[in-house]
């Protein structure tokens, strides 16, 4: 089978998932309360006027009077034609939202991915060929410390001691106050300033522990299948030095397994973390929005904020396959 044909079930297969995604949202608002109906109708009970004609003036008016198919088709084409609706917390519709908080959030959420694989793909392959040596030691306890410590209460100790204790703390004499961060994010900074910059290290910081930890070990154990190997004794026998054994034998036969759960690990890590660290630190992110949606009940904005981490892991995986075309030719595409 030819690489075009890979490629091709490649991205029919994205679309077929997509469309698995998008039906199933569907199905679970299908059968979910709609809270919209509930408040109209409630606040025509308040004025002194028919629930029931307020409620079925409600779904009218958003076509969700008609039968199943014809709501079906209408979601369906609206999901991919980016008609998202209107968001009624924030009063604007749904994509204006997305647009202004995803510019916070990728602030912080691109550094993190970049510094969780360059360096825990880094500890990682230096402890395995550094096996049972300090270096190896010291990143298994990293890796046991990013794994192990909560990422809301990591955060707070990181503010109670760099934006706090560093401002009054002395060493030696010598002021702490000019390494002290601000703990809280301020939007109206330009992005690109390098004070902006600095109210984002802590939530950098904070995101990438937990994913740091994971790719180390992935890839420390990935790594010791190789250290090992005829061809790295080869290498070494030639006179590689071990920085050129490290990148250019181990690291790339060992990229290939490590490709396939970096999409997976690095959106439950971090996806799952930025709720916190937009809470906490105070970023007006897809988080917060994702949060003020879900508290408020409005299902457009809800719909939209779960959708873009499908539609993220969707591509994401299918770059990741493609990668194994680069990664390592040899790959039958008969049995993919």
């Amino acid at each position: 089978m030819g690489r075009k044909w890979y490629v091709a079930r490649r991205l029919a297969w994205a679309v077929v998932a997509t469309w698995i995604a998008v039906s199933l949202t569907f199905g679970l608002l299908y059968v979910s309360p709609n809270p919209g109906a509930d408040a109209a109708a409630a606040q025509a009970a308040s004025q002194g006027l028919s629930p029931e004609e307020a409620r079925d003036r409600y779904l009218t008016q958003r076509g969700l009077d008609q039968s199943l198919a014809a709501q079906y088709a209408d979601f369906v084409v609206d999901v991919f034609t980016f008609d998202w609706g209107h968001s009624v917390s924030q009063d604007e519709p749904v994509l204006e939202s997305i647009s202004e908080a995803w510019r916070y959030s990728v602030q912080y959420f691109l550094p993190a991915t970049v510094l969780s694989v360059l360096v825990g793909y880094g500890i990682g392959l230096y402890s395995a060929m550094n096996r049972y040596s300090l270096a190896d030691y010291l990143g298994s306890a990293v890796a046991y410390f990013g794994i192990s410590i909560p990422n809301f209460w990591f955060a707070i100790v990181l503010i109670l001691v760099v934006g706090v204790w560093f401002r009054s703390a002395e060493v030696l004499g010598v002021s702490l106050a000019p390494l002290s961060l601000r703990t809280f994010y301020d939007a109206s900074l330009p992005t690109f300033t390098v004070e902006n910059a600095k109210q984002l290290i802590l939530p950098v910081v904070v995101l990438s522990t937990a994913s740091i930890a994971g790719q180390m070990r992935y890839s420390r154990a990935q790594a010791l299948e190789y250290a090992r190997a005829p061809f790295v004794k080869t290498a070494r026998a030639k006179g590689a030095s071990e920085w050129r054994i490290l990148t250019r034998h181990v690291l790339r036969v060992a990229l290939v397994p490590l490709s396939t759960i970096l999409i997976v690990d690095v959106l439950a890590v971090l996806f799952a973390g930025s709720f916190i660290v937009e809470v906490i630190f105070g970023i007006p992110g897809l988080g917060v929005l994702a949060l003020e949606a879900i508290s408020r009940h409005d299902t457009p904005l809800v719909l939209a904020t779960t959708l873009i981490p499908v539609f993220i892991a969707v591509v994401g995986n299918l770059l990741q396959d493609l990668a194994y075309l680069v990664l390592d030719p040899r790959i039958g595409y008969g049995d993919r």
